[in-house]
């Protein structure tokens, strides 16, 4: 199966990329397109909790517990070497269904194309000026000096073309 086109969205802490991602993919779902995410999390997440039958599963040493609904369903895998790094980004897209694009939170350090997301106000560096895979910034007002498209955060349309435009089978 071919894998999706993949377009990340990086930037630091609390400037906005969840909001953008998912206002991404909301408008990019109404326009018929199957859009899949990856997020990384720098912190230790449970899906289930103690005393469900999907927890008891895990810490009795299953690898892999699958939770199926009538609506949905979920894998959660265990990794055997737990390191302070998620699996590599590649390894995590080759397990997802075929969709017509894979937005990506985070994984700032890969090389697929990315969006910066940055926030005047919150006074971060821009990463873009030393990521050349950052190929375009979405900010809530002008940034000086800066090689590449500058995009306003509400002006999705254009953001969402630029991606669709941007975004490539990754790696």
């Amino acid at each position: 199966m071919a894998r999706a086109p993949v377009f990340g969205i990086v930037g630091y802490k609390n400037n906005g990329k969840t909001t953008l991602l998912v206002r991404l993919v909301r408008h990019l779902s109404a326009r018929g397109l199957v859009v899949s995410t990856v997020k990384h999390a720098h912190h230790s997440v449970e899906l289930d909790q103690p005393g469900k039958d999907s927890y008891e599963h895990r810490r009795a040493g299953a690898r892999e517990v699958m939770l199926a609904t009538a609506r949905r369903w979920f894998l959660v895998h265990e990794l055997a070497d737990a390191g302070d790094e998620p699996p590599p980004l590649a390894r995590l897209l080759a397990r997802m269904s075929q969709a017509d694009l894979v937005l990506v939170e985070g994984f700032k350090t890969c090389d697929h194309p990315k969006l910066e997301v940055h926030r005047r106000a919150r006074g971060t560096p821009l990463l873009a000026r030393g990521d050349p895979t950052v190929l375009a910034v979405a900010s809530d007002g002008p940034l000086e000096d800066l090689d590449r498209p500058v995009f306003h955060l509400d002006d999705i349309p254009a953001i969402a073309d630029f991606v669709l435009r941007h975004a490539r089978r990754w790696p």
